[in-house]
């Protein structure tokens, strides 16, 4: 087999094969053999006749294709083996050359890993600072009232609502979603809904209803709805006193295995101390991460960023009717785009992405950051006990998946070495 590899712009090479006669027969007779096992030749069993005979009953061409078929696929990837050739994606495949009893000849065109050219990654790691954290007594009062609020209890209420009982409404608009009743329950006075709709529904009772309007922000989220006045018709399904308890010594032992006071606060400092050391960490990374991607040279692959920006879309069609309670189909009416529109808008964030994936990938190749087999199997067996028994996953996908994430946090947790404290 006889291979020329030519270099194409945009992280491309094209592959022209040349197979030699000799072996594009042997391709050819196992097409013989392989159609002839749907053929009935008299004299022979399925799949034992003679070259010839096959050809005569269903012609050369149908043989061609077949033999192309498993010739292009087997050479192909030995082609790219051979020639240490990263490729990306499918090739796009044409044949130059198919007849019996003279060489066969195809070219395969696909993308690349793109050359990276990195800067001083570890000099400009040691340039990004490092912020101390710091617990403040805001947060751990916040803490200790939400943990509170999870140990409250609640007894019916047969008076009028205020501030600080739970309350369990059903509201609707003609405005929003064709009046569609929406149910929602919460303390009183913290502000979850727009402003003026919690005050509309001081003095209620249970089971009472009531019409308001209300004014929009004109920053709200909803632009359809930003800036309008919205009417509205609610009812007051449910109201309850809420009863915290205090915090003592008592509570301390209730919520967990503390002796005191000192301990659950202690508890409660450490684990918002773990969460903004862990939140300071990826920030720091992802700031090294952009400085050195931004002085590397590369160019990305059109593929790869295909394939980002396709995966953002399955993303936002999966999220939507989760966190929005609206079809996509809705949701693409509501921001005025096509799904090809939104495809677009990615492209941007999609380039970035693969950008940082390729100079995060080939700092661990410099550095000669490696995942033993032990590593990927130990995480990807904890990753499988989450998934329900029933579920089919691909082990091998899996694998891949579990060894690019554990070799990534090996070379941030390098980078992140380099940065100040």
């Amino acid at each position: 087999m006889k291979t020329e590899i030519t270099k194409l712009p945009k992280s491309e090479v094209e592959l022209k094969i040349e197979v030699p006669a000799e072996e594009w027969q042997e391709f050819l007779d196992g097409a013989a053999k392989e159609l002839s096992k749907g053929l009935e030749i008299e004299g022979f069993r399925p799949g034992y006749a003679p070259f010839k005979l096959v050809e005569e009953k269903i012609g050369i061409a149908g043989i061609l294709e077949t033999a192309a078929e498993h010739c292009i696929q087997k050479c192909y990837v030995k082609a790219v083996l051979e020639n240490n050739i990263e490729a990306i994606g499918q090739p796009e495949v044409s044949i130059l050359k198919l007849a019996k009893n003279n060489p066969f000849e195809f070219k395969a065109k696909v993308a690349i890993m793109p050359e990276v050219k990195l800067p001083d990654y570890k000099k400009i790691a040691s340039e990004v600072k490092r912020n101390k954290v710091l617990v403040e007594d805001r947060e751990m009062e916040e803490t200790l009232s939400w943990i509170r609020k999870s140990r409250a209890k609640f007894s019916q209420k047969s008076g009028p609502c205020q501030k600080g009982d739970w309350v369990e409404i059903e509201y609707s608009s003609p405005q929003i979603e064709n009046e569609k009743k929406t149910e929602d329950a919460f303390i009183m006075g913290e502000g979850r809904l727009i402003p003026g709709f919690e005050e509309n529904l001081e003095g209620l009772e249970g089971g009472q209803e009531k019409d308001f309007s209300l004014t929009f922000p004109k920053n709200h989220l909803q632009k359809d709805l930003a800036g309008k006045e919205i009417n509205f018709k609610l009812k007051l399904k449910s109201v309850k006193s809420v009863e915290l308890p205090e915090i003592n010594d008592d509570f301390a032992r209730e919520v967990g295995n503390f002796k005191n006071t000192d301990e659950l606060k202690n508890s409660v400092k450490e684990g918002i101390s773990t969460e903004k050391e862990t939140a300071e960490s990826q920030r720091v990374r992802q700031n090294i991460l952009e400085k050195i991607t931004e002085k590397s040279e590369l160019k990305t692959p059109e593929v790869m960023i295909n394939n980002v920006k396709n995966q953002m879309l399955v993303d936002v069609k999966q999220s939507v009717p989760q966190k929005l309670g609206i079809t996509f189909e809705d949701y693409l009416g509501r921001v005025k785009k096509t799904e090809k529109d939104l495809l677009d808008s990615f492209s941007g964030e999609a380039e970035k992405r693969v950008k940082t994936s390729l100079v995060l990938r080939e700092i661990s190749k410099k550095e000669k950051i490696n995942v033993s087999k032990e590593e990927t199997e130990a995480e990807a067996n904890k990753i499988l006990k989450s998934y329900p028994d029933n579920q089919k996953i691909d082990a091998e996908k899996l694998k891949d998946y579990t060894k690019e994430v554990i070799m990534n946090e090996k070379t941030f947790q390098f980078l992140e070495s380099f940065s100040q404290k």
